[in-house]
């Protein structure tokens, strides 16, 4: 007589490695103070184990270089995305676009990492193609419908170009914050937004 017995639970092949969660995190956060302290040329991987407290085994078993490490950052950032706005206005979503991006630029990491990884990505194919998914394809997206939204609502005009509305909405901060990297004045949001909005609807 056969009897049924329950399913013997399947064990993780032996000397495999469980990947905790937390080192996981404790690396990815010192890559990015890495990045801001050293750049991506200097970075590496024995700076990003030191510290992050961990041995250099634990970062190769994530990711099999820095370059890899660095393009799986950026893409999870690409992957959050941005909030698309929905004040009701063209102006509103404008000036709501452009607060959201100059606080993400300003931020003191972002702020020394950025531009490194631009200059990189002149030289690496593969930091170009995650640069341009986490910092141009994301935006497009949300001024696309930004765009849509005030031809909806008659504040724009049918045709209008998103890819050039984005240029002329956003421009302007990355010049000031990335290429010149100099403080915004006290209304200079505000400012831009009217600006952009004028010559969106010239």
């Amino acid at each position: 007589m056969r009897f049924m017995t329950e399913p013997t639970p399947r064990r993780a092949p032996a000397g495999a490695a469980v990947l905790r969660e937390d080192v996981t995190e404790a690396i990815r956060a010192a890559v990015f103070e890495e990045l801001a302290a050293v750049g991506f040329a200097r970075m590496s991987i024995e700076g990003i184990a030191r510290r992050a407290g961990v041995g250099k085994t634990a970062v190769y078993r994530r990711w099999k270089s820095k370059l890899s490490l660095v393009l799986d950052l950026v893409g999870a950032f690409a992957a959050q995305g941005l909030p698309v706005p929905a004040t009701g206005s063209l102006h509103g979503d404008v000036r709501a676009l452009l607060e959201v991006a100059s606080y993400a630029l300003r931020h003191p990491v972002a702020s020394q990492v950025i531009p490194d990884l631009l200059v990189e990505a002149a030289r690496q194919p593969e930091i170009a193609d995650a640069i341009r998914e986490a910092l141009l394809d994301g935006q497009q997206g949300v001024m696309a419908q930004i765009v849509r939204e005030a031809v909806a609502r008659g504040e724009l005009p049918e045709g209008t170009d998103p890819a050039g509305a984005l240029d002329l909405v956003v421009g302007p901060l990355y010049w000031r914050l990335v290429v010149v990297r100099t403080p915004l004045p006290e209304g200079y949001v505000d400012g831009l937004a009217r600006a952009a909005v004028a010559a969106l609807r010239a």
